[in-house]
């Protein structure tokens, strides 16, 4: 038995060392935020946080994970009220949405680590989650109006 804490919940999980995290979420805990996208980390729809960085589940070997806490969308503490989850429903990013919970978690981690990004910061760190709709511009402005919302608070 493998335990790790998700969203706040302790799991123990029956399942073998090397299988994803990703598939731990959505096949044994059914939390399906985390979508597959590519299975080899290159398109970020998977994105998690594990012990609050942005990691890609699909290649996050559960195993390696054992007594880390992982977070995803539904886990975001008042989540509908989170900055970048309003400044993203107020940018009207998502089109298709299949990426759009690895791109928010992808940016609160940026957040978390860079206060008030650059336009290139935001360009560096989000260029590794893709977006086939290309809401690359609306996305960069939600970042930015988050951080504005953040300073409010």
């Amino acid at each position: 038995m493998i335990e790790l804490t998700v969203n706040g919940t302790k799991h123990r999980v029956d399942v073998v060392p090397e299988m994803p995290l990703l598939w731990v979420l959505r096949d044994e805990l059914g939390i399906t935020s985390p979508k597959y996208g590519c299975g080899v980390a290159q398109c970020g729809a998977c994105t998690v946080q594990i012990d609050g960085m942005a990691v890609r589940s699909c290649q996050a070997h559960i195993g390696e994970i054992a007594g880390k806490s992982v977070v995803t969308l539904e886990g975001l503490e008042k989540r509908d009220e989170h900055p970048v989850v309003q400044a993203w429903l107020e940018h009207q990013v998502p089109q298709c949405g299949y990426c759009q919970t690895g791109q928010i978690m992808q940016a609160i981690s940026l957040l978390n680590l860079v206060a008030k990004p650059t336009d290139k910061d935001i360009n560096e760190v989000m260029s590794g989650n893709l977006c086939r709709c290309g809401t690359y511009p609306r996305i960069r402005a939600a970042i930015h109006a988050a951080v504005k919302k953040m300073a409010e608070k």
